[in-house]
């Protein structure tokens, strides 16, 4: 099960890189300050728009008022965008830029986890160090779907702000290495390393949890 099948709940989304026409008619809608440009862009983005922001704030009001200041400076800053990467990237910075502005502003926010701290551990030849339990017959569980939900949010939780965003927005959102790094100004290696990160750390969470659950699972057929 990927990590979109477990948090998306938006069902009828569609990936930012197959809309480049609508968003060319939607630009072309704010730059000619129609009237129903601003709730066009609420309709199509909106979604998307607050959980990246909430992925990088971990605060829901924060989220909200990330958006509306991230939608606003896109609604008066439209003759910015040159068309040099796609609208959706352009916003996604504009978003994220918003989002981590609003978490340096906050007073006594928390401390980001080091992924060195956590990350699996591996030999000289890029191999795991300790044998790993593939519990990935057991993900489909309806059973265990409650439990993986929270443990994935949790874990998501836990990531720094930057590795939050990169992978909400190639797991969730479905953007590619290239679009996530127009979008925050980054090399496509960085993304493609924090994105490999992530996961690895994701599933280190998800295997210490499934483990016990599958054998609970098990002992109780049993018994």
């Amino acid at each position: 099960m990927s990590l979109q099948a477990v948090l998306e709940s938006d069902t009828s989304a569609v990936a930012p890189g197959r809309r480049t026409d609508r968003d060319l008619a939607l630009v072309d809608a704010l730059r000619r300050h129609d009237a129903s440009a601003a709730e066009h862009l609420l309709t199509t983005y909106g979604q998307r728009a607050y959980r990246l922001a909430a992925s990088i704030t971990g605060n829901n009001q924060d989220a909200e008022e990330v958006v509306q200041d991230a939608f606003w400076s896109v609604i008066r800053k439209i003759d910015t965008f040159r068309g040099e990467s796609a609208f959706g990237s352009w916003l996604y910075r504009v978003v994220a830029n918003a989002a981590y502005q609003k978490l340096r502003g906050r007073q006594g926010q928390r401390r980001d986890l080091s992924l060195d701290d956590v990350m699996p551990l591996f030999d000289e030849r890029g191999c795991h160090v300790g044998p790993i339990a593939d519990w990935s017959a057991h993900v489909d569980d309806p059973s265990l779907q409650t439990e993986l939900r929270l443990t994935l949010t949790a874990a998501i939780d836990e990531l720094p702000a930057a590795s939050r965003t990169i992978l909400v927005l190639r797991d969730v959102e479905g953007l590619s290495i290239l679009e996530i790094a127009e979008a925050l100004g980054l090399s496509v290696p960085v993304v493609k390393t924090r994105v490999h990160r992530a996961r690895l750390f994701l599933r280190k969470r998800l295997g210490g949890v499934m483990t016990t659950l599958s054998a609970t699972t098990v002992t109780a057929a049993a018994s």
